[in-house]
């Protein structure tokens, strides 16, 4: 009877619906919370576990399996609790993947299943009510050292500031929520909720590194910050629809990580670097948690003369690590190199995939600047 009871609930993960994780869509999904009625992977598992007050978890295959309990999932399922729990979930709202931090992941299944934001509108007016102020701690350009910081976001002034002091009458820093972008990085900023935000000032990229101790309180920070960001851009372009907007809200950087570089003439010896390809800009740092890069290289497609080459060339000197790439622009040649074979590759790939994608109008007349930085 056990063994038919298990075979019954396997079955139902054959439904298209259920043959992804409810929370994170991993495939393949071997757990599933029977209080809810849905199928999900190992790590959302564990995060269905710090709230057994909405979700009890069972192992689809291991697990002893009671009748009520399969009756209840073959009436439930993934879509039946898409329906009831993701009803109302905002547009601009950031739905997490497998690949996503922890935290994002969490208050995604909080907010659906504890708070119940997406049955209940109105609990989402941290994130949707076009203002926010409140303090985050702020990593110090020049110590490093993390203080805590007012900051206001508002939507009718299109900026996210900082003060210095929560009774200063003038920002620190004034940042158009034209160009911001924000992207969680616990590990780079060595805190579980740490949230990198970026935006332009006089045409170069600057970074701000903040946290908040509370989980919650940091992602309805994000999630306003996209919310600011589509209202702007569904003002910028009026025709575009909400599927057209969403992927532009925040971004993940293509890639991270160590490379060396040389300088322009290739005679300079190389020097190791914090390199972060974020769109079609390739920006290097002397440390990862500098504000301003040492510099941005731009790479537009191969229509427009831009290629990227395994290895480096035969004449190149000085002492590297082993794994070259050559970027090829118009105006000069870039020489990088990379430590492991595997990070080469994937430097290799993410470059490939900037070069093959056609340039958009707008991405000209960023290359145009470039073209006349000093």
């Amino acid at each position: 009877m056990a063994k038919e009871r298990r075979k019954a609930v396997l079955e139902l993960l054959q439904r298209p619906a259920n043959a992804r994780c409810a929370d994170c869509g991993a495939p393949d999904p071997d757990w599933a919370s029977y209080t809810l009625g849905v199928f999900i992977c190992l790590s959302c598992s564990g995060i269905h576990r710090n709230i057994p007050q909405v979700s009890k978890v069972k192992s689809v295959r291991l697990d002893a399996w009671e009748d009520a309990q399969v009756e209840f999932m073959i009436s439930r399922g993934n879509h039946v609790a898409r329906a009831t729990f993701e009803s109302k979930v905002p547009p601009f709202y950031y739905r997490p993947s497998a690949s996503d931090c922890q935290l994002l992941r969490e208050q995604w299944i909080r907010a659906k299943y504890e708070r119940q934001e997406f049955t209940h509108p109105e609990r989402q007016e941290p994130y949707s009510a076009g203002y926010r102020e409140g303090f985050l701690w702020k990593r110090g350009r020049d110590n490093g050292q993390f203080l805590s910081r007012k900051f206001v976001l508002t939507e009718r002034e299109g900026a996210l500031k900082y003060f210095n002091r929560s009774d200063a009458k003038e920002p620190k820093a004034v940042m158009k929520i034209e160009h911001l972008n924000a992207t969680f990085q616990p590990a780079k900023i060595g805190h579980p909720h740490g949230l990198q935000v970026t935006y332009l000032k006089d045409n170069s990229t600057r970074n701000i590194f903040v946290y908040h101790e509370d989980g919650k309180e940091m992602v309805d920070w994000f999630n306003a910050l996209r919310a600011a960001r589509f209202h702007y851009l569904q003002v910028a372009f009026p025709g575009a629809s909400d599927a057209d907007l969403v992927p532009k809200l925040s971004r993940n950087y293509l890639q991270e990580g160590y490379m060396e570089k040389t300088g322009p003439k290739q005679t300079e010896g190389f020097r190791k670097r914090w390199f972060t390809m974020d769109d079609r800009r390739l920006m290097y740092f002397k440390d990862p948690l500098d504000a301003f890069a040492r510099g941005e290289v731009f790479i537009g497609s191969r229509e427009s003369g831009y290629t990227v080459l395994d290895g480096l060339p035969p004449s190149t000197q000085g002492h590297h690590w082993p794994h070259g790439i050559t970027i090829v622009t118009p105006e000069r040649r870039f020489l990088l190199a990379c430590e492991t074979e595997s990070e080469q590759r994937a430097w290799m790939e993410a470059f490939r995939k900037v070069v093959d994608r056609p340039m958009l109008p707008q991405e000209y007349a960023v290359e145009a600047h470039f073209k006349h930085k000093p």
